[in-house]
């Protein structure tokens, strides 16, 4: 294989962390590929409204996912519409299979696969999302001012984000299926001072009913009697844990209990050149202007790695030449 068949980055993943990460790696003047098999944009398309991008106070998830995609088209930003059946790692290149049968060879890779919400997966949960179900406070819960909410979920982040919107709803019910909740001690105390969390102990959330304004109701069932009761609500935020697309991670690498990547301040993983960035990577918070920092951080790193890589191999080469002269 000559070195003109291989790139120099190959990003594996088209949310707003691999787009920004092509964006970075074109103007850097990387030889680089985006594999991407379903709609570019990512989880941002399934988002009617984004108020949190600077610089746009109000866009459509799906048209913020294309402005991204043409601004990384507009380098000339080779993307790749097929699904990635493995990554290889090597120690002089990495090696991506592609399910076609393909293969693509780089001295870097970018690993932005994301991951996703936990599901509920009760009626008129995937029907309404976006239309009054949400599984983020911060991006979605300015729409709730002064109305009456739904939480599900006992941890860390079901609690942080139950604090969050009692800043801004009327009414919080944070529901959990067991009689104690699962966060921190310092969280449980504060939700439990919080006068606008009511916990609804020992309940499941079983059905989300919803008309033309929206969700208007929850069904409950009482996990220890089975009693059943409907619970008037605007909105319903579902923290039951996330999901985290890691099954292209190599064998070896870091990660969390969570199955989510732990890497440096670069989102270097510890397999050198191999990058995580946006959901998939171990972070505090996922936002789309935080996967598209990721993004952009990776990139950066990879051309410096992959300069580093290349000014050595040409050191080496004189050396080279004369062994096989001689």
């Amino acid at each position: 294989m000559s070195s003109h068949d291989i790139y120099d980055l190959v990003i594996i993943g088209g949310g707003p962390g691999g787009l920004t990460a092509g964006i970075y790696a074109m103007r850097a003047a990387l030889k680089t590929a985006l594999i991407e098999m379903g709609v570019p944009g990512g989880q941002m398309n399934n988002s009617d409204s984004v108020e949190n991008w600077p610089g746009d106070e109000h866009i459509g998830g799906s048209e913020l996912g294309m402005k991204f995609h043409q601004h990384a088209q507009s380098y000339g930003l080779e993307i790749i519409s097929q699904e990635v059946a493995e990554l290889e790692p090597g120690l002089e290149v990495h090696t991506v299979k592609l399910a076609g049968g393909d293969q693509l060879s780089a001295h870097a890779i970018i690993l932005a696969t994301g991951g996703s919400p936990r599901k509920l997966d009760i009626p008129g949960e995937e029907e309404h999302y976006g239309k009054g179900v949400s599984y983020c406070a911060v991006c979605d819960g300015f729409f709730f001012r002064d109305k009456t909410v739904v939480v599900v979920g006992g941890g860390d982040t079901a609690a942080e984000e139950s604090l969050y919107l009692a800043k801004l709803a009327k009414q919080v019910y944070l529901v959990h299926r067991r009689d104690a909740l699962r966060a921190g001690a310092l969280l449980q105390q504060r939700v439990k001072a919080e006068c606008k969390i009511e916990i609804l102990w020992n309940s499941v959330v079983t059905e989300i009913k919803a008309n033309d304004s929206g969700v208007y109701a929850v069904d409950l069932q009482n996990t220890q009697t089975a009693e059943k009761k409907e619970l008037a609500a605007d909105g319903v935020f579902i923290y039951i844990g996330f999901e985290p697309n890691n099954k292209l991670v190599p064998a070896g690498t870091k990660m969390n209990a969570d199955g989510l990547v732990v890497t440096d301040e670069k989102c270097e993983t510890n397999a050198p050149g191999i990058y995580v960035i946006g959901d998939l990577r171990e972070k505090a918070y996922r936002q789309i202007v935080i996967s598209a920092s990721d993004g952009a951080t990776a990139a950066l790193a990879a051309a410096h790695y992959v300069e580093t890589r290349k000014s050595a191999e040409a050191c080496e080469l004189p050396e080279a030449l004369q062994t096989e002269a001689s």
